[in-house]
Parts: structure tokens; sequence; C-alpha cells
């Protein structure tokens, strides 16, 4: 990635870069773009896709309805109410 591209997307990014910053992030950029048109190369049909590699699964729990008044027991435990309102201080 040449400077004139970097600060174009920066400027998009709203990033202020300086001189110094540019031409680091310019390199790192640019060995990104190497290693990616690498990794395009690679044969991969076959291989089923993947979205994580651990084997893990979401774990959720049943939804059960409850008639438990938990509102009730909230405002039992707030130090201040009003009807049924928890009153909180000003913070601005």
């Amino acid at each position: 990635m040449n400077l004139d591209e970097l600060y174009v997307t920066a400027n998009l990014a709203k990033l202020d870069l300086d001189e110094k910053e540019a031409e680091k992030l310019a390199l790192e950029v640019s060995r990104m773009l190497e290693y990616f048109s690498v990794m395009e190369k690679i044969d991969v049909t076959g291989l089923e896709a993947t979205v994580q590699t651990l084997g893990r699964e979401n774990i959720t729990r049943t939804d059960i309805v409850s008639t438990t008044d938990v509102t009730g027991k909230m405002l039992d435990n707030a130090p201040q109410t009003e009807d049924r309102f928890i009153i909180i201080p000003k913070v601005l």
C-alpha cells in the first residue's frame, strides 16, 4: 500500500497520522496484503467451512414463563422509590 492510499484510508477512518506513523502502518498493511495473496493461492476445495475451531457449541437454557413478582422484590430493595419507579440521584 502506498502512502497516498494510506492517507485516503486513514482520512476515511478519521485517523490523524504523522509521517512516521504512516510509513510504519503502510509497511505493516503491505505485509498483510502480501500474506493475504499467499492465502488466496491455497487450495481449499473439499474443505468444510468453519466458524470456529474449538468445537464449542452455544449453551442455552430453556425459557420458562414465571409468575414471580420480581418487580416487587426489586422495589423493596431499592433505597428510594416512587410508585413503581426507583429514584436515583442526578448524575449531571
